[in-house]
């Protein structure tokens, strides 16, 4: 994603001069390009990220759009409180766009774990981007790049196939129906979106008929795409590569119970327990966590089995 995602920036900004990227001595071979090409554009920092950040509010502050780049950890949390008082609270024009979320680097322990940041950043009066695949990523360039004020790009290493509907626009704010179905609702937000359609399709199978709702946009979120599947399907199971307190499955959450509605089943599937010192791939931590394919379709098949119930 990161790639189609810069790919795309160089494009828009060899047009515009106003655009700015700044890197915290990361992102070789994939920044390359832009540097060679913009080198009146592009700032390597060194190993300075909160440096970064408060640099990139002044050149903002100047009128400049600045995107700032990084791992997941070392461009949000050594920097949140650049974020929230550098950039949020003067609503900067920047994109902090942090690579690796989630168990991207669950081979390098907890340091390069990024699986609290939604629940840190949604806090914060900023727009949160957080897409499944690449044309999510690609599409998204275009989105940080034409509005204005503080803005959080989280790309994962893993992505979904291609969910691109033939004559699709892209609609940022806007949750996108990946699937339909009625039998359940599974809510999904970043890379994890492959394990959901994995799961769905082998739910459908046993004759569970899922409906798969995608956000890659969690703020401004779309409560009308909550509400409807809470409203239309058997129930809704949220999924998601982050911590439970606080993120994806805590957001839908807050919004069914804002509404007033009560889907007839509720479940949240995400990392618990806190910092994990299991080293592993992403894909092995994913099933630690119960939530590659394999764990959704279980959890899925014990919560519709149930009476009208919550779970997690």
């Amino acid at each position: 994603m990161r790639d189609k995602f810069i790919k795309r920036v160089l494009n828009i900004a060899k047009n515009d001069p106003s655009i700015m990227l700044l890197t915290g001595d990361l992102g070789f071979g994939v920044l390359d390009e832009f540097a060679k090409e913009l080198p009146n554009q592009f700032v390597n920092v060194g190993v300075a990220e909160q440096n970064m950040i408060g640099i990139a509010a002044g050149l903002a502050l100047e009128g400049h759009k600045l995107i700032t780049y990084s791992i997941g950890n070392f461009g949000m949390i050594r920097c949140l409180e650049q974020i929230r008082n550098d950039l949020a609270y003067h609503d900067a024009n920047v994109t902090v766009v942090t690579v690796g979320c989630g168990f991207s680097y669950g081979s390098l322990g907890m340091s390069h774990h990024a699986t609290e940041d939604v629940s840190i950043l949604r806090t914060f009066p900023i727009q949160i981007y957080s897409p499944g695949d690449l044309w999510e990523a690609e599409s998204l360039a275009d989105v940080v790049l034409s509005k204005p004020g503080t803005k959080y790009l989280r790309l994962d290493k893993a992505f979904a196939s291609n969910t691109h509907h033939d004559g699709e626009i892209f609609l940022p704010g806007k949750a996108r129906i990946i699937r339909e179905g009625d039998d359940i609702t599974l809510i999904s937000t970043s890379g994890i979106l492959q394990e959901v359609i994995n799961a769905a399709d082998l739910l459908a199978n046993d004759g569970i008929n899922a409906r798969i709702v995608h956000f890659n946009t969690l703020k401004p979120i779309d409560r009308e795409a909550v509400v409807t599947a809470a409203e239309s399907t058997g129930g809704i199971v949220t999924i998601e590569e982050h911590v439970l307190e606080g993120g994806l499955g805590s957001i839908v959450a807050e919004i069914l119970l804002d509404r007033g509605v009560m889907p007839r089943c509720f479940g949240r599937l995400g990392v618990t327990g806190g910092f994990t010192s299991t080293v592993g791939s992403q894909s092995y931590l994913r099933k630690k966590y119960g939530i590659d394919s394999e764990g959704i379709i279980h959890s899925v098949k014990q919560l519709i089995r149930q009476p009208k119930s919550i779970s997690n």
